[in-house]
């Protein structure tokens, strides 16, 4: 018998501190959110928090107060002397606890995509897709592949053909003077929210609809998007798609038009 604490942990053969932290990742029982901000600001502030309340709720059986995530964010901001950043807010389980754990992560400020995207279908739905969960081996791994493969995202697809989402993104199609989003197993992302509401303002139609991987010759274009921007998608697979429409060309604009919201 030795006299060491449980859990022990090593790291490449060295003793570390059982701190809580690591305990978490480790579980993968968790969701998350991703923002970028400027200047102390972020858009769709609202609806981020109200992203973490809800998954909270689900998952925990207990809202978030927005107002603790705020404080968290400010602080962290403060402490890391930034504010331009990528950050990222977590909820976790805590190990012997009966209230989830807050953590944000700050990192230097992502930029949008530089051009547009090659996306590469894969075989593949998140569970519980729903949330923006922690448990991203999946997508994850088609991610690196594709990437390894040359393209720049994963479009990934159910068992039937139907296209959900992007590993990392939301994916939206042209036809027409309309965006059509799939109505496969998605996250409904705060991009793809924010965009909703300004083609609503903008007088410009959307609907959701089923979108079949074999089907897309169909479309007028396509785009993807998440909290680091929006971009045209210039080819799936072997298909080649119109990427510089008047529609396609609007939506950038649209998505910067979004007020961006004070975090103090």
């Amino acid at each position: 018998m030795n006299d060491h604490a449980l859990p022990f942990l090593q790291v490449e053969g060295r003793t570390v501190e059982a701190e809580p932290l690591p305990v978490m990742l480790m579980g993968g029982f968790g969701h998350m959110t991703a923002m970028q901000v400027r200047d102390g600001r972020v858009q769709g502030l609202a609806l981020h928090l109200a992203r973490l309340d809800a998954a909270t709720r689900e998952l925990f059986g207990q809202g978030l107060d927005g107002g603790r995530v705020l404080a968290r964010m400010r602080q962290a901001l403060a402490e890391a002397g930034v504010r331009d950043a990528a950050v990222r807010v977590y909820v976790y389980a805590a190990p012997g606890a009966d209230d989830p754990v807050t953590l944000v992560i700050v990192r230097p400020p992502t930029p949008a995509p530089a051009g547009p995207q090659r996306l590469r279908s894969v075989p593949y739905v998140r569970p519980f897709a729903h949330l923006k969960h922690v448990g991203v081996f999946g997508q994850g791994l088609h991610l690196r592949q594709v990437q390894a493969a040359g393209y720049d995202e994963a479009l990934l697809v159910a068992p039937d053909g139907t296209v959900a989402e992007g590993a990392i993104t939301n994916v939206g199609f042209v036809a027409g003077d309309t965006i059509v989003w799939p109505a496969g197993p998605q996250l409904v992302g705060t991009a793809m929210r924010l965009l909703r509401r300004q083609l609503e303002d903008a007088g410009l139609a959307w609907r959701q609809e089923p979108v079949r991987l074999d089907d897309l010759a169909r479309f007028d274009g396509a785009f993807v998007c998440n909290s680091i921007g929006l971009a045209p998608v210039a080819r799936i697979d072997d298909l080649d798609l119109p990427h510089d429409g008047p529609l396609l060309r609007a939506l950038p604009g649209l998505l910067e038009q979004v007020p961006w919201d004070a975090l103090d």
